[in-house]
């Protein structure tokens, strides 16, 4: 099992800080989440239902009619890489891990490869894996650029494959709406814009016959009941998700200029998250920690992504303590 951002509770073990008293900024979640209304009694007792209008919510808010509801987009990266036989498979570095994870779990040749090398690479590999906008980086790429890769994959048979997870607020190089074209796969959250992680629903978006396949491999009742009533109103919300994406876009500027006022250089994020490489990536993490805020933590490369407050208190606490530690910091590398 790989490690990710919310293990609030190992940290408040290890830091003796009760749970309550945290500021957890390292998952890269809305904090403001879509208010979720109280569900019908009926929701809970009847099993789920494909005609149930989800799908079409799905289709309306992508822009396309290929459209798979999956428990969360974590279950597409686990089954995919199985719908292939063994190749070879470019993934963007770095990324979300579970990627190259679950293709060299099936068998796949795995090869970790930098955004700008993908252009010169793309005919080396049979499937090609990346992130708009990447997690942690930021890091984009525009729609025409995915359009010509996707061209040349399938010309060999391959797949694109775009995890558009951090994708909501700016979709301006989103191309969901073009998953009829065969070999492109695109994968949408509902946890990350939307703030509803824990209820484990996400779409995949590619071609009918593709869609079909994985559908097969999932078996009946992927997603929860109670998890696609919420998902449809959610998605249906277009109001609140223009609200959102306003105070988002706010919310990331301000955190941006938190971190630069003092001392702290981002130089990538979207409006969920800023990312931040620093020669005392663990130092830092570990300072932050000890005043109960918790930030995600990466090795390779040395960095740290920094989440959004959602209360005032807690932009309030993160600017004291970044003020504390503008001071130089114990390092914590050689432990």
């Amino acid at each position: 099992m790989l490690e990710h951002g919310g293990r609030l509770r190992a940290a408040s073990q290890r830091y003796d800080i009760p749970l309550d008293e945290w500021v957890d900024l390292s998952t890269g979640v809305n904090p403001c989440g879509w208010p979720v209304p109280s569900l019908p009694a009926d929701v809970w007792r009847r099993l789920p239902e494909d005609d149930d209008g989800l799908e079409e919510a799905a289709r309306i808010y992508y822009g396309t009619p290929h459209v798979l509801a999956v428990a969360g987009t974590q279950a597409a990266i686990q089954t995919l890489p199985s719908l292939r036989q063994p190749c070879r498979v470019g993934v963007l570095h770095p990324m979300y891990a579970e990627h190259a994870h679950g293709w060299r779990q099936n068998g796949h040749s795995v090869e970790a490869i930098a955004g700008v090398d993908i252009d010169a690479r793309c005919n080396d590999f049979d499937v090609v894996v990346l992130a708009n906008p990447n997690n942690p980086t930021g890091e984009r790429f525009k729609s025409e650029t995915l359009r010509r890769w996707r061209e040349r994959l399938h010309a060999r048979d391959g797949w694109l494959v775009v995890d558009e997870a951090f994708a909501d607020c700016d979709s301006s190089n989103s191309i969901a709406h073009e998953t009829g074209s065969p070999g492109l796969i695109v994968l949408r959250s509902i946890g990350k814009f939307f703030g509803l992680a824990g209820i484990r629903a996400g779409f995949v978006l590619a071609e009918p016959a593709l869609l079909a396949r994985l559908r097969t491999s999932l078996g009946p009742w992927s997603v929860s009941g109670p998890a696609r009533w919420v998902t449809q109103r959610a998605l249906a919300d277009v109001a609140w998700q223009l609200e959102t994406r306003a105070q988002l876009t706010h919310a990331a500027q301000r955190l941006r200029e938190l971190l630069i006022t003092n001392g702290l250089s981002p130089i990538g994020g979207c409006a969920l998250f800023q990312w931040l490489p620093h020669e005392q990536t663990a130092g830092l993490h570990d300072a932050l920690a000890r005043k109960g805020i918790l930030v995600r933590l990466f090795s390779d490369p040395p960095g740290l992504r920094f989440g959004l407050p959602g209360e005032e208190a807690h932009w309030r606490r993160l600017a004291e303590a970044l003020r504390n530690m503008r001071a130089p910091l114990p390092s914590r590398e050689r432990e």
